[in-house]
């Protein structure tokens, strides 16, 4: 005879584990601590098994129901439900495992160990901020152009038009950091230049001033980044 939910809930603990069928394989087996866990009996190959349906009063009779059909509709095309569900759970990790969040963490670090300045680091870590409530927790494989277009139209929405440039190029180095170590097959960053808005360019003041140009110069001398970069400063 099926379940009732109040028939449920007032089931007392025995001093052994004990079951109650709800028909078609499922029942819930009730434990000496209290515990109330559903189980799905069913046979596959030849083989009897059992399936783990959660727990109660987390899962409820209704839904306990509903994944004992959702495993029953796995049986009828030819599967196995317990391995179907390892598979899922497996699926999931690497899917965490290779979040955005998680590649682009691994690729600020990678940085660091180069050697590249703090400052360029905490650069790198303020640029995730921006991107990790849009797509940080979606898979890096996953993410196309519109997803991240979204997040960096968010920002220039806030007037932060150089910021967008600079998270999308950041953006870009986290996707051909993913490519290079075969995580995602392409970088959707580099298709959408053209998609934000430039800020309006600041006239500097020139230094022309000998104290003062010497103090640049000294401050290029103690520049710690590429050496390209130190003669490219020095050229200007």
């Amino acid at each position: 005879m099926p379940l009732k939910d109040l028939e449920i809930k007032a089931i007392k603990p025995r001093k052994t584990s004990f079951k109650k069928a709800d028909g078609k394989g499922l029942y819930i087996e009730v434990f000496p601590n209290g515990s109330k866990l559903w189980r799905l009996k069913f046979r596959f190959a030849g083989k009897e098994k059992r399936l783990a349906l959660g727990s109660y009063p987390e899962v409820s009779l209704a839904e306990a129901r509903k994944r004992r059909e959702d495993a029953r509709a796995v049986l009828e095309k030819g599967s196995d439900p317990s391995m179907v569900r390892k598979h899922e759970k497996a699926a999931a990790k690497v899917s965490a495992e290779n979040s955005f969040a998680r590649v682009a963490v691994e690729y600020v670090e990678k940085t660091e160990k180069e050697g590249r300045a703090p400052a360029t680091v905490l650069k790198a870590r303020y640029f995730l901020s921006k991107l990790e409530p849009a797509i940080g927790s979606m898979p890096v494989r996953d993410i196309d152009p519109q997803m991240l277009l979204a997040a960096l139209k968010k920002l220039e929405s806030e007037g932060k038009y150089e910021t967008a440039k600079k998270t999308r190029s950041f953006a870009s180095r986290v996707f051909r950091f993913a490519v290079a170590t075969t995580r995602a097959s392409g970088d959707p960053a580099s298709i959408l230049t053209g998609a934000l808005t430039s800020p309006k360019a600041k006239n500097y003041a020139a230094i022309i001033e000998p104290h003062k140009l010497g103090e640049l110069l000294r401050a290029i001398d103690s520049f710690t980044g590429g050496p390209i970069t130190q003669f490219a400063l020095k050229i200007q």
